[in-house]
């Protein structure tokens, strides 16, 4: 896998997160008047919001890690085990830190 390929795709990436953060960071909507069940709806959205908030956050870490062992020369190499990592992982994945088989362990500790 070519690295400056690889790097340029995760800045790429680490742009569109950051854009995508700074949207749900946004100001809030204009107060307006509401109704009860409107109350309720803004509370779904502001707890969605969060919950992507969280998700793109988390993913802006694993991308600025990534480019960190390209920088180091560790990238496509498992944090854990140190083998591999599988292109087709990496190609659906850029930022994946773990093989397939050390992140499944790590998703069954959870």
């Amino acid at each position: 896998m070519d690295v400056t390929t690889v790097r340029e795709r995760l800045e790429e990436m680490l742009a569109e997160l950051d854009r995508s953060i700074g949207v749900l960071q946004g100001d809030p909507v204009a107060v307006r008047e509401h109704s009860a069940a409107d109350a309720g709806s803004d509370l779904t959205d502001n707890d969605r919001a969060q919950a992507m908030l969280t998700v793109a956050t988390t993913q802006r870490r694993s991308v600025i890690e990534a480019i960190k062992r390209v920088e180091e020369g560790a990238y496509g190499r498992c944090v854990d085990c140190d083998k591999p990592v599988p292109e087709g992982r990496l190609e659906a994945r850029p930022e994946a830190a773990r093989c397939v088989q050390c992140q499944g362990k790590k998703e069954r500790r959870r």
